[in-house]
């Protein structure tokens, strides 16, 4: 996988030649929805509760007396379909997390950033060059490199800088190589990051050699 080299102008100034383990793999639809809907699960904090009729205040005296009204009888006030009673079936707290092997989520990650290369999605630069928090400098970025829908700026190691300078823009989000997700690479549809950044991509997500004594191949 070969992608061209931006400076921040937008202007090609040179080649870069990428893994193809990583930045040239097939799209596997299945496993990378399968590793989104974990992500967006693990991030479900899990804490909504309703009161069953048990745990409804009040309700300990029937409201009328049990014969001689001519109304159905009722033992308390807190039955679910009275106003203010309990809730049937409602939400609790409880535990959405999910789990998925640390190889399947490297190769869903993998599948989304091919499919960006593919398509375009990817800018590499240079480097970002600030210096100091600047969201005009990120916004002239964005636009010199036609930055359509969201854009993802992903830096080696956690920068300050670029943090700052991109949070006030609506569509654009930060990250570092550390912290990148397969979600934030399907929700944005430009990743700009420097070859630094994509060198340690490679190093992270490089599949293992199999060893030549591995059952797989027995």
């Amino acid at each position: 996988m070969e992608l061209p080299v931006y400076n921040l102008a937008g202007e090609v100034v040179g080649q870069a030649e990428l893994a193809d383990s990583v930045f040239g793999v097939p799209m596997n639809e299945g496993l990378v929805h399968q590793a989104v809907v974990r992500y967006q699960a693990n991030q479900r904090v899990g804490t909504a509760n309703t009161l069953r009729r048990g745990e409804v205040r009040g309700g300990g005296k029937n409201p009328w007396k049990q014969k001689g009204t001519g109304r159905a009888r009722i033992g308390s006030t807190r039955a679910p379909h009275w106003r203010g009673g309990g809730v049937v079936f409602g939400p609790h707290p409880r535990e959405y997390r999910q789990e998925l092997p640390g190889k399947m989520r490297r190769l869903a990650l993998r599948c989304a950033l091919s499919a960006r290369a593919r398509e375009a999605g990817i800018r590499l630069i240079e480097g970002f060059g600030f210096e100091a928090p600047q969201t005009k400098q990120a916004a002239a970025m964005i636009g010199a490199f036609g930055g359509e829908g969201h854009t993802l700026f992903i830096t080696p190691e956690l920068d300050r800088n670029v943090y700052l300078s991109a949070r006030n823009l609506p569509t654009a989000s930060t990250t570092y190589v550390g912290q990148l997700n397969i979600y934030e690479v399907v929700r944005h549809q430009t990743l700009i990051m420097p070859i630094e950044a994509a060198r340690r991509l490679e190093q992270k997500l490089a599949p293992a050699a199999k060893s030549k004594e591995s059952p797989d191949e027995a």
